[in-house]
């Protein structure tokens, strides 16, 4: 049960309200994290601005949501493991991607770079040394992509933070469990 509740569309009006309807009309739904969001303009704005900025970066769909399901594996956010694995199939992930990006491993050399990368941001707290930034670059990355990637991880902290606060009532089908390596 959650402790800081989703609010009904309906409990919300103006500019928040007008935002949930963008939302529902973009996914099809109304997620609860979103209506938990709704309880302050400032959360829901805050969300909703970093994740358009990254939409608009370098890194594909698909991309952005290895990052997120690394990130919420690393975190231990049921809610977002849940989300991503929705959203990572609909972007073409398969179960196979899901379960390795949440392990921090991927197929694609490039993509194994950002999830050991962004798992480095995680476990250091962003004191990342110099040699594995290095390598991040020797992997076809740039200083705009280090601090892009930044931006990723820090949106899905967010929402990982987040749900684990609120104790956001998952809507979407259930993470498989495992264990992270």
């Amino acid at each position: 049960m959650s402790y800081i509740p989703a609010l009904p569309r309906e409990a919300v009006s103006g500019a928040v309200g007008a935002s949930l309807d963008a939302v529902q009309k973009k996914l099809g739904v109304l997620p609860n994290m979103f209506r938990t969001f709704a309880h302050t303009p400032v959360a829901l704005n805050a969300y909703l601005q970093l994740a358009e900025a990254t939409a608009g970066g370098r890194f594909t769909a698909k991309q952005r949501e290895l990052i997120a399901l690394a990130v919420g594996e690393r975190n231990g956010c049921d809610y977002c493991l849940a989300a991503h694995g929705a959203i990572g199939r609909m972007v073409g992930l398969d179960a196979t991607q899901i379960a390795a990006a949440r392990n921090g491993d991927a197929d694609a050399a490039g993509d194994a770079a950002l999830l050991a990368l962004a798992r480095r941001i995680l476990d250091t707290r962003g004191h990342v040394p110099t040699a594995e930034l290095d390598a991040f670059k020797a992997a076809g990355f740039d200083d705009a992509a280090i601090l892009e990637l930044l931006v990723n991880v820090v949106l899905n902290i967010y929402t990982n933070y987040t749900n684990h606060l609120a104790r956001t009532d998952i809507d979407f089908p259930a993470a498989p469990a495992q264990r992270a390596a």
